[in-house]
C-alpha cells in the first residue's frame, strides 16, 4: 500500500463531496458493517475547533478518517473518534498510519495535554500500543462493548 495522503479540516473547509465520503464511510463501518443502529451524526462534527482527519489513497479515495476533539468538547481531556479504516483496507498498517497521524496532529494542535477514548473492548490491544492505558470497567456504549483508556501528555 503506498502512504496516504492526509488531510486535516475544520468542518467548514470540508466540501460537500468531502462530507458525504466520510458520512458514508463511517455508516458503513459504524452501523451497517457493525450491526449497530446509532446516532451517526452529532453535536460534535461542526464545532469549531474539531477537527477531521482523512486518508486518501493514490485514486483520491477516503480510505481512513478520524475525529479529533478539543479538550473540554467530551471529556476535559482531548478525545479522537469515529476512528475508522475502509474494510477493504484494513490489516495494510492503515490502522497504524491513522494513529500515528492523529497522535501527530493532535499534539500539534493541543500540546502536551493527555488524551482520553472510549475504545471498543477488542481494541485495547492496538491502543495500549501507543501508550493507551485502560482506566474504566467495560461498559456498552450502543450495544458495542467499550473501555475508557488515557494517554499522558501527548
Amino acid at each position: 500500500m503506498n502512504p496516504l495522503d492526509w488531510k486535516t479540516t475544520a468542518f467548514h473547509q470540508i466540501s460537500l463531496a468531502e462530507l458525504l465520503d466520510v458520512l458514508q464511510l463511517r455508516v458503513d463501518v459504524f452501523v451497517v458493517e457493525q450491526e449497530c443502529a446509532y446516532r451517526e451524526l452529532d453535536e460534535y462534527d461542526r464545532q469549531p475547533e474539531v477537527r477531521h482527519l482523512s486518508g486518501y489513497d493514490e485514486s483520491g479515495q477516503l480510505i481512513a478518517y478520524a475525529r479529533l476533539l478539543p479538550p473540554g468538547l467530551r471529556y476535559p481531556e482531548i478525545s479522537f473518534g469515529r476512528f475508522v479504516v475502509r474494510a477493504d483496507s484494513r490489516k495494510q498498517g492503515i490502522g497504524h498510519q491513522l494513529m500515528e497521524k492523529s497522535l501527530q496532529e493532535i499534539s500539534g494542535l493541543w500540546p502536551k495535554n493527555s488524551v482520553r477514548i472510549s475504545a471498543q473492548e477488542y481494541l485495547q490491544r492496538f491502543y495500549s500500543q501507543y501508550g493507551f492505558i485502560r482506566v474504566s470497567d467495560v461498559y456498552s456504549e450502543d450495544g458495542i462493548l467499550h473501555v475508557e483508556m488515557v494517554k499522558e501528555s501527548c
